[in-house]
């Protein structure tokens, strides 16, 4: 099938349960609930022919409606996200070559061309199964930090590895040199196909321990491609998180 052909559709999967943080999707964020931001942002994106929120709540179903969004309702009892985006992606009439883009509901200030840069290599190779973006880390903190996931490539940009632990490691402290740390960012671009395979492969032995499901198709033999992108992501994972996004979109709005 020629790439072109390929729609974009974003998906944002969005869960009322949160043990960090009940009820964030709606979330109120300078006036919004947070859900909507995230739709709002993904509606600046030309290459998206449909965004839709997954969910499996009711409450957030009904504010997503109530602003003019799209929404799938799904089961309430997926395991991750990613199974919650495969089973809006077969609600969702599109073929099976379509690309399905997943917008992290808790990333209301994402710039909106990421969805482009991820999006891309698919649409230029239409045997990719599945792309994602990873960012330079630029704070020290971040590089031993267990939530910011590291990972390092091959020289065609395809990813090797995903790791909670600072990869690589430096076996020598003292040379002149240090690696460069990249880390992934949430945002993922998959063929539809090739979603519903992954969701219906067994849990990989890495995936087990480093609790990453993107791990699960490198083990099975599946390429990902990494894309570099300058734009990191802030995301929502506590109420405190509201005033330093409120702030940021303040700053925004002043240009």
């Amino acid at each position: 099938m020629d790439a072109k052909e390929s729609k974009v559709i974003g998906v944002i999967p969005a869960r009322y349960h949160s043990n960090r943080f009940e009820g964030k999707p709606l979330a109120l964020i300078a006036g919004k609930p947070m859900i909507q931001h995230v739709v709002e942002r993904a509606w600046q994106v030309d290459l998206l022919s449909k965004v839709v929120v997954a969910t499996d709540d009711d409450l957030i179903a009904s504010a997503v409606e109530s602003f003019g969004g799209e929404v799938v309702l799904t089961r309430p009892d997926h395991a991750s996200g990613t199974d919650r985006l495969a089973e809006a992606a077969e609600l969702i009439d599109i073929s099976e070559h379509d690309i399905v883009v997943n917008i992290q509901g808790d990333q209301p200030l994402f710039p909106p061309d990421v969805i482009e840069q991820v999006a891309r290599p698919m649409l230029d190779d239409p045997a990719l199964p599945m792309s994602t973006l990873i960012y330079k880390i630029v704070r020290p903190e971040e590089i031993d930090d267990p939530n910011h996931v590291k990972t390092v490539f091959d020289r065609q940009g395809n990813a090797l590895y995903f790791s909670r632990a600072s990869i690589p490691f430096q076996r020598n402290p003292d040379e002149p040199s240090k690696p460069t740390y990249y880390k992934h960012l949430g945002f993922y671009a998959y063929r539809k196909g090739f979603l519903l395979t992954f969701v219906s492969l067994p849990e990989g032995e890495w995936e087990k321990f480093e609790k990453l499901e993107q791990l699960r198709a490198l083990e099975y033999g599946y390429t990902i491609k990494v894309v570099l992108t300058e734009h990191d992501s802030i995301e929502v994972d506590t109420p405190m998180d509201i005033e330093r996004v409120e702030v940021l979109l303040q700053s925004e709005a002043e240009g």
